[in-house]
């Protein structure tokens, strides 16, 4: 808003008040008296031709407001109360002005102070008896930053300014780290061993303050009813590019130009029809893209039109302009780093990409018949729990893209294999009496499973079962819970035309997390004769 920017007047009183500062610190010879006679008249001055700008924004307001039919009535009175605290508080400043004149002496003949450098009458008008606090200077600085925090916040409301202007060395960026001014309080700071000239200019310096606050308060209300002056003074540069998405190797392109908007006047902004939220003169235009329709190559083209509506000397304009934008379908590519269907409770890897979204793509994931596990960017792990079948959703930024369904197949049982030597062993033939000094039983996962999911496909047998038999009956037996055997006790008693017989009891699968499953194979007996 306006009030936050500075005028030239307004940049010449902030540099006055600098060189009074400055003048406070020197011995008052009658050279610096003149200097501070001047800068009080200067200043007074200006709150003069303040107040009569200020004056000209009222009658702006005023005129806006029976242009527009009196709907705004509410503003002019704002305006009007605006005017008339801060004539309080000028009023006050007026009046002490002229009590530190007649008690430092009066008035010559011809205008100028009697007592112009008289410091003790001011200090005690203004500062008070020592630890009192009974110095007039103190009610001024109550009320100066009740006017600031308090009066004109509470008029026009939460865009005008709330700060103190009336401020203690400490709270004083001027004075805060300057050890010998910081633990002084607002009189004593402006008004102990201070002269009456530089007395006035001090007390001028906050008729300006306060007059600068009503300019901000009457710009701000001036604005709500279209009596502001539209000035274009915030310019910037913009840039529109023909896609923020490139794509490597590719040319960016963008229209760069200068924009402008005015801090007078509150804009209102529209898309279709519907009010956007507006940011330092800025509308802030988002919604969902959608489309019922697309063409061959996934493409549809829409519309959207902006209205900017701005009221200026009671009047309102309306700018409008229709934008093109062109909805591309979302594609969901489903590219499998494991396998071309779900094994039930194996961790499946899927790279799930939509090259639609570009760099915006932000995946998440949710499936029914199924628990997941992400491994990144678009890549999950899917284990399936249902043996019916999977759907994995697809959502990108918190928006729905899309869904895919997957069957699901069992996990092929493994095969079971007796070894010799690391060579099965041939249960036609059989072996030469008294047989094997060692046997190994080992289960064999499928070899299409085990390539794709190498991780879900290890197998051990953890129990099984050794029998010598001869005719009819046992000879002897012994369990194993190891996948090698040590048959030597058996070799000891074996006889031509007696047999082995291997009974696997236990078999179990760990999967991609580590974890141990049970495998369902039945009882897989396999006999060895003994030549």
């Amino acid at each position: 808003m306006s009030g936050g920017k500075e005028t030239p007047r307004q940049k010449m009183i902030g540099m006055m008040y600098l060189v009074l500062t400055a003048l406070l610190a020197l011995q008052v010879s009658s050279a610096i008296m003149e200097k501070f006679i001047f800068l009080d008249e200067s200043l007074m001055y200006a709150v003069g031709v303040a107040d009569k700008n200020n004056d000209g924004t009222v009658k702006k307001i005023d005129k806006a407001v029976a242009d527009g039919g009196g709907k705004d009535k509410a503003v002019s009175e704002k305006a009007a109360l605006v005017r008339a605290e801060t004539a309080k508080v000028i009023k006050m400043m007026n009046d002490l002005r002229e009590e530190m004149i007649t008690k430092s002496g009066g008035r010559e003949a011809d205008g100028s102070y009697k007592g112009g450098k008289e410091e003790e009458a001011i200090a005690v008008l203004m500062v008070g008896t020592e630890g009192s606090k009974s110095g007039k200077a103190y009610a001024l600085q109550a009320a100066l930053n009740k006017f600031s925090q308090e009066t004109l916040p509470g008029i026009v409301g939460k865009e005008m300014p709330n700060k103190k202007i009336a401020l203690d060395g400490k709270e004083d960026e001027k004075y805060a780290k300057k050890p010998d001014q910081k633990s002084k309080d607002f009189a004593k700071l402006n008004y102990a061993e201070t002269p009456l000239v530089a007395a006035l200019a001090v007390t001028a310096t906050f008729e300006s303050e306060v007059k600068k606050l009503e300019t901000t308060a009457l710009d701000l209300l001036a604005a709500q009813v279209g009596a502001a002056d539209l000035k274009f003074d915030n310019v910037f540069p913009v840039a529109v590019a023909k896609s923020s998405t490139i794509a490597a190797g590719t040319d960016y392109e963008a229209d760069l130009f200068l924009a402008a908007s005015s801090s007078a006047v509150n804009p209102t902004m529209k898309r279709n029809g519907s009010p956007l939220p507006v940011e330092n003169g800025k509308g802030k235009v988002k919604f969902k893209a959608s489309a019922t329709s697309y063409d061959a190559e996934g493409n549809s083209k829409q519309k959207w039109t902006g209205a900017i509506t701005i009221n200026s000397k009671g009047k309102d304009t309306t700018f409008t302009q229709t934008f093109d934008y062109v909805v591309a379908k979302p594609v969901i590519q489903i590219q499998s780093a494991s396998v071309n269907a779900l094994y039930l409770r194996c961790g499946n890897e899927l790279s799930v990409q939509v090259p639609a979204l570009g760099a915006t793509y932000n995946p998440s994931f949710t499936a029914s018949g199924a628990t997941l596990k992400s491994l990144g960017k678009g890549v999950v792990v899917v284990v399936p729990t249902s043996a019916t079948g999977v759907k994995l959703n697809v959502s990108s930024g918190g928006n729905a893209i899309g869904s895919q369904d997957f069957k699901v197949r069992g996990i092929p049982k493994p095969t079971i294999m007796v070894l010799n030597n690391g060579k099965e062993v041939d249960q036609k033939n059989g072996m030469t009496a008294p047989g094997p000094r060692s046997l190994q039983v080992k289960a064999k996962a499928d070899e299409s499973f085990a390539q794709f999911l190498p991780k879900d496909a290890r197998y051990t047998v953890t129990k099984w079962n050794v029998m010598l038999a001869r005719g009819k009956r046992p000879v002897t037996q012994q369990n194993f819970s190891s996948e090698v055997a040590n048959l030597s006790s058996f070799a000891s008693q074996a006889q031509a035309n007696d047999r082995l017989i291997i009974e696997v009891q236990e078999v179990y699968r760990t999967n991609f997390l580590g974890e141990k499953e049970k495998v369902n194979i039945g009882t897989p007996i396999f006999t060895v004769p003994l030549q």
